[in-house]
């Protein structure tokens, strides 16, 4: 049997590096640069009022107060947006909107509370600076600086700065490409009523629905029979249009050896069960002419989304820039007991909570009555890791507890 954390090397290991490819701005958000983006041109592109009031000489205005303001007149008005050049005169103001480029020689714009307000001459209560109130060109990102650096994930802060550099498309690497497939004789579409012997396919809904919040591009592939030819030919189709493809069926017994049968020409699928606790039958390989991961999962969901969570988030994070693949970790105090495998990490879903008067996270187990059952998923905010070494742990022990934190 192998270790949970030797599993997770072999996976990790086989990390999904999509070809990049050029998108626009607008469609890069949350993906990693494949680029070093380098400004060819200077932010702001001119001196400008940073807020509305007056363009004036700082020097003009030196002793102004409100007992003794200075007078000067205002000699024009400058929108944001103009293009007419305006030289302005000592002892001069002219009216500026934020934005508004500045006019020659004013070095300064005087905030309208600064002053009367008014139109055709101008009394200024208190003097300003030099430079004040005033974008200078250039102040932000000078020509040759490098805006978003490569494998940077570009968040809004680097869309800002990939449009003030006049980028409208960025190379970037894809989120990857992930295929879910069903197999079993007992499984029907959602829009079909279970008969006898049956069961709704909920596993692959749920597996694509984890790996586009994992942050991949999903695609479900629907329902396959339990045979070796049908399942071989769903993996044939689904294999040069993946980057990694999980499979939700029988592991092991009669049905798993038709699943292994279908796989056997496309590659190595290592069967070897993991310490885990639920969860450790399962399967891992690489597959077809480009070795795309392959798993193969319990289709019982309970199962599934927490081997989803273990194995294969990690990967699909890694493959969009993460740096560290894995959730936050917290300790936190039990509110009831759990039990757990000797030799297999166990892993319980459970509620994080937070003691009002300490601060300390609280952790109230769920689902501890049986690991199939899907309720307790809905509440669960954390998952419980219990070493290997550990079989019982009582209440108001501490344990580490994965944040689960809920869909953005």
């Amino acid at each position: 049997m192998r270790s949970v954390d030797e599993q997770l090397e072999r996976v990790l290991a086989s990390a999904v590096k999509p070809a990049p490819v050029r998108v626009a701005i607008s469609e890069a958000h949350g993906l990693r640069c494949a680029e070093e983006v380098v400004t060819s041109r200077p932010l702001p592109g001119f001196d400008q009022a940073a807020i509305d009031g007056y363009a004036v000489r700082s020097v003009d205005l030196v002793g102004a107060t409100e007992h003794e303001p200075v007078s000067v007149p205002v000699v024009g008005e400058i929108p944001a947006g103009s293009r007419q050049p305006l030289r302005l005169q000592p002892r001069q103001a002219v009216r500026v909107a934020a934005g508004a480029p500045l006019p020659t020689l004013a070095d300064a714009v005087v905030p309208v509370g600064f002053t009367d307000g008014g139109s055709a001459r101008l009394m200024v209560h208190c003097g300003v600076p030099s430079a004040a109130f005033v974008r200078r060109i250039g102040e932000d990102v000078q020509p040759g600086d490098v805006a978003v650096r490569r494998d940077a994930v570009i968040g809004a802060a680097q869309v800002a700065l990939l449009a003030a550099a006049g980028r409208e498309k960025v190379l970037v690497h894809p989120k990857p490409r992930v295929s879910v497939i069903s197999v079993g004789d007992e499984l029907v579409e959602l829009a079909r009523s279970p008969g006898a012997g049956q069961v709704a396919d909920v596993c692959s809904h749920a597996l694509t629905a984890a790996a586009r919040e994992a942050g991949a591009e999903t695609s479900r592939a629907g329902l396959v029979r339990g045979d070796a030819r049908e399942i071989g030919a769903a993996m044939q189709d689904r294999l040069p249009l993946s980057d990694l493809i999980v499979v939700c069926g029988a592991v092991g017994g009669n049905a798993g050896a038709e699943v292994h049968a279908a796989f056997a020409g496309l590659g190595e699928l290592d069967t070897t069960r993991v310490a885990m606790h639920p969860g450790s039958t399962q399967a891992f390989g690489r597959l077809g002419p480009d070795g795309v991961p392959t798993f193969l999962f319990p289709s019982h969901p309970a199962t599934a989304l927490l081997l989803f969570e273990v194995m294969v988030r990690p990967l699909l994070r890694l493959a969009l820039g993460r740096s560290n693949p894995y959730r936050r970790m917290l300790s936190a105090r039990l509110t009831s007991p759990v039990s757990s495998t000797l030799g297999r990490r166990g892993y319980v879903r459970g509620r994080l909570l937070r003691e009002q008067a300490t601060g300390d996270y609280l952790v109230q187990p769920l689902g501890t009555s049986g690991t199939h059952l899907l309720s307790s998923i809905t509440e669960a905010n954390g998952l419980i890791v219990l070493p290997e070494h550990v079989t019982e742990a009582t209440v108001d022990e501490v344990v580490t507890v994965a944040f689960l934190p809920a869909p953005a």
